[in-house]
């Protein structure tokens, strides 16, 4: 009897478990990197990558009002090997939005090698934002091998 007790006790453990990995995972699902003071400046200057930045605080409607948009990109931006999705929290990370110059919120910039190359001023949707990051890192890329070439 204590067999079978020990055996159901261990079934009624082990089936949620078992429907977890049964469920579909969406193994495309994209990262936005958080990027804090500790880790900007050596992200944001990893050679031949666009770091797509928005800079946003908690308290602001228009950043509440973007809702998933930003996860929304980075799905999109997926496979993009070059390019990476992040934000910075300026009511947590003031250091870093003084350091870039950020006054209003939501902003929205690529950086580039480490260098600001673009500050993004469009329609807050996907498709317009994934068009700006690609058109702007692909001009970063092209101008940073021009200059490696006259080195």
């Amino acid at each position: 009897m204590a067999l079978a007790a020990w055996r159901a006790t261990l079934v009624v453990m082990l089936l949620p478990v078992l429907v977890l990995l049964l469920l579909p995972v969406d193994l495309t699902k994209a990262e936005v990197i958080t990027l804090t003071p500790e880790t900007f400046s050596d992200k944001v200057k990893e050679k031949d990558t666009a770091w797509f930045v928005k800079f946003c605080v908690p308290w602001c409607k228009h950043c509440k009002n973007l809702g998933n948009l930003w996860e929304e990109l980075g799905k999109a931006m997926e496979g993009e090997d070059e390019i990476e999705i992040g934000e910075v929290d300026c009511g947590t990370s003031r250091a870093v939005c003084t350091k870039v110059d950020i006054h209003s919120y939501p902003t929205f910039k690529l950086f580039y090698n480490g260098e600001e190359v673009a500050k993004y001023q469009g329609k807050r949707d996907v498709e317009s934002l994934k068009a700006f990051a690609l058109e702007e890192t692909e001009k970063a890329a092209e101008k940073a091998q021009l200059e490696d070439k006259e080195l």
